[in-house]
């Protein structure tokens, strides 16, 4: 495993962190292919592999994905850096607190070491939000900060309202066919000592090769994202190509390709989930070659040339 640090923190962690959406949601399986005792195994086992970030959020599973993985870390807590996020819909200042209290509850913790925000609410102010961080922190319940799905603009905007807390990172949808944050977004993070942590960092198994034109998914999660819609699957086709090609090259699979052209960013932390113990060693072994600089030219130059119609 390879490691970085959270921000600009003398905080040590795993480049490849294990993002918790699948636990306690049956749009993913649970309750099916997946459950409590299978997800706590893959809490163990990544812990096991050299993971030591774990990512997850108040509306995962309802609470569902807090709860697991709290009781998944119950006896490695203190060597593990546990980030969660409050819910767009509760970030007035008396509700950013009470949330952080049934967080740290569900999560079995008394410190959550990133709090991030879910998703901006544009009807409740950022100073609001930013004063009730600025009092987890000094109560000691959150040890650093950090925004999701933010523009520049509104992080500029959270950052200076911030008086003490720690602002370490910007968590995207970011992957090789989603490169839209590196225009702005990504570069205003590095320059200002934030992590950049890529969430759907595979888009949402489309950059594993199970998908294609001729195999649209239908499920919930998946049916309504642009990726795979017919005329874009048509054109990442040519990516997932080049991609196959560099798989045989390096003898890694297509999402060990894929995975390691993000995490060869500077700052920045993937945080893929995993369903089964062998998706979850997959991931992990992403870490263990490097791309020459000249393949790694190569797949940026196709991805970024992709065209795909978001509307």
């Amino acid at each position: 495993m390879k490691y970085t640090t959270l921000g600009y923190l003398d905080v040590k962690v795993s480049v490849i962190g294990l993002g918790c959406w699948q636990f306690g949601d049956p749009n993913w399986g649970w309750g099916k292919e997946l459950n409590e005792e299978l997800a706590i195994k893959i809490i163990h086992e990544a812990y096991n592999l050299g993971i030591n970030f774990f990512d997850t959020a108040e509306i995962y599973g309802d609470g569902v994905s807090e709860t697991v993985l709290g009781k998944g870390l119950k006896e490695i807590r203190d060597n593990v850096v546990i980030a969660t996020k409050v819910s767009p819909s509760h970030l007035r200042y008396k509700d950013v607190l009470k949330a952080c209290e049934n967080s740290l509850k569900r999560l079995n913790t008394d410190r959550i070491d990133l709090y991030q925000i879910h998703w901006p609410n544009f009807y409740i102010p950022l100073k609001e939000t930013a004063q009730a961080m600025d009092e987890l922190y000094k109560q000691g319940k959150i040890k650093a900060v950090g925004v999701s799905n933010f523009p520049v603009p509104m992080i500029k905007e959270f950052k200076k309202n911030l008086k003490v807390a720690p602002l370490v990172s910007n968590q995207v949808q970011y992957n090789l066919v989603e490169r839209l944050v590196e225009k702005e977004i990504a570069k205003y993070c590095r320059r200002n000592g934030m992590s950049i942590i890529a969430y759907s960092p595979l888009a949402q198994g489309l950059l594993t090769g199970k998908y294609s034109s001729s195999n649209i998914p239908t499920d919930a999660i998946r049916r309504n994202k642009a990726w795979f819609r017919k005329e874009n699957l048509d054109k990442i086709m040519n990516l997932l190509r080049e991609l196959e090609s560099l798989s045989n090259k390096y003898n890694k699979k297509i999402s060990q390709i894929s995975l390691n052209w993000l995490i060869s960013h500077p700052n920045t932390i993937a945080i893929p989930g995993a369903k089964t113990l062998e998706q979850l060693k997959e991931n992990v072994e992403s870490c263990d070659f490097e791309l020459s600089k000249s393949d790694f030219k190569y797949i940026s130059r196709i991805s970024e040339n992709l065209d795909l119609d978001y509307f």
